[in-house]
């Protein structure tokens, strides 16, 4: 366990992480953006990452929620990517790459932090995903979710990705889905047409910003979360969250609860309708012009609409 101080504001470390499943030490690393302990500062927002497997770095630009709003901001790597404990002998292991494991962690990481009694929380993608997991179990300290860009199923998910599919040009999607068929993840004809589909629906800013493709990256250097739960691509959805779904129990998150997304978005309406419709104290934003890195695309107002969120009075 270790931390380091870059300047009174910013703190880098990493914690141990212990999980029955685990097959040797591991450890979280973090980054906290503000004071975690000053009264002046608002309540702690604990950002969790998409992917799975996608690293935090594509969230950095959050830290505005703290410069612009005295909002402390907590980064951090779920097992298995960017700078946490990389365990690339459990590829494709779908026994091992559990949402139980990654919640066991994040409760880690807030016992650790000392925020575990008053903490804010804001998943994006698979974040969101998790975050809505963790808040249907339950925490005491956790006090509003924000569900960013994230299906309430798979399922759900797929059937939007297919629809927005279906808009490509013919011989986008006819490579895309014969290299699907073939399972030829790796050829050049099928990473073009992805990477067309992600210029309309994963993140409109062309080039994509750094933050993003450090974390591509990531992935890059080590899809084993990311493949064994997901899959080759944000569409082709083969591992073992295919079926993932929480319709049937987001009505028990019993906290203020903001769910975003985007007009462009892989996320459509139709993915973060049933969390609409189903949690009790609920708030829904679609962000006009934007796609599934909304917070990339739009920083300003997304940043906006978030503090906004966190800062109002419960009601």
């Amino acid at each position: 366990m270790s931390e380091s101080t870059s300047n009174p504001q910013v703190v880098e470390g990493t914690v141990s992480f212990k999980h029955p499943s685990l097959p040797k030490p591991c450890e979280t690393w973090y980054k906290v953006v503000g004071d975690l302990k000053s009264s002046a500062s608002g309540r702690p927002l604990v950002t969790v990452h998409g992917g799975p497997g996608m690293a935090h770095n594509y969230l950095l630009n959050l830290t505005g929620l703290h410069t612009k709003h005295n909002i402390p901001v907590i980064f951090y790597d779920q097992v298995g990517t960017g700078r946490s404990t990389h365990i690339r002998e459990k590829r494709l292991d779908t026994s091992f790459w559990t949402p139980q494991l990654f919640i066991a962690e994040l409760d880690n990481l807030v016992e650790h932090l000392g925020i575990s009694s008053d903490f804010d929380l804001l998943g994006q993608s698979w974040g969101g995903m998790l975050g809505s997991m963790f808040a249907i179990r339950g925490h005491p300290g956790l006090k509003r979710l924000i569900i960013s860009n994230s299906p309430a199923s798979m399922p759900l998910w797929i059937e939007s990705c297919n629809a927005w599919r279906a808009e490509l040009p013919r011989e986008i999607d006819d490579a895309l889905q014969k290299h699907e068929d073939n399972k030829t993840y790796d050829d050049p004809e099928y990473q073009a047409a992805v990477e067309y589909f992600y210029k309309r629906h994963l993140c409109r800013v062309s080039p994509f910003p750094k933050d993003l493709t450090d974390t591509i990256a990531w992935v890059e250097k080590d899809d084993t979360v990311y493949m064994t739960m997901n899959g080759p691509s944000e569409f082709t959805v083969v591992g073992s969250l295919k079926t993932w779904s929480v319709v049937d129990e987001v009505h028990k998150i019993n906290i203020p609860t903001l769910v975003l997304n985007a007009e462009f978005d892989e996320a459509r309406d139709s993915c973060v309708y049933p969390y609409f419709s189903n949690i009790p104290k609920v708030k829904w934003y679609t962000f006009p012009g934007a796609s599934h890195c909304t917070n990339l695309e739009i920083p300003e107002k997304y940043i906006e609409v978030v503090s906004e969120f966190l800062l109002s009075k419960a009601k």
